[in-house]
């Protein structure tokens, strides 16, 4: 990955307190996979950006290294990266999800 493209990336986590590098878009998931994740999101009430890896071929690649993570999506909460799709829903079944996210951005 060249560090223009890391740079975004941690430009994109960084600036936001719940991350979510997903296939689509958080009004039109583009893999079943992203979808669930906005479901597990919404269902705890986050505010969250998005960022759509089909748009950007570097970050979507990119974001794999970075994390050390090779599957999208992939989630990000105070610039930590928490996981992809099955640790998200884990995280929500246990209820700790809701926690993360209002530790992260408490309303």
């Amino acid at each position: 990955m060249d560090s223009a493209t890391e740079t975004r990336i941690r430009q994109l986590i960084d600036g936001n307190k719940v991350m979510l590098f997903m296939k689509g878009t958080r009004h039109f998931p583009q893999c079943g996979f992203s979808g669930a994740v906005i479901q597990c999101l919404n269902s705890v009430g986050a505010r969250y950006e998005t960022f759509n890896v089909l748009s950007d071929p570097a970050i979507r690649e990119g974001v794999k290294e970075f994390a050390q993570w090779p599957t999208i999506p992939q989630l990000y909460i105070n610039g930590q990266f928490v996981g992809g799709c099955d640790i998200v829903r884990e995280l929500t079944a246990k209820g700790e999800l809701s926690q993360l996210v209002r530790d992260a951005d408490p309303a």
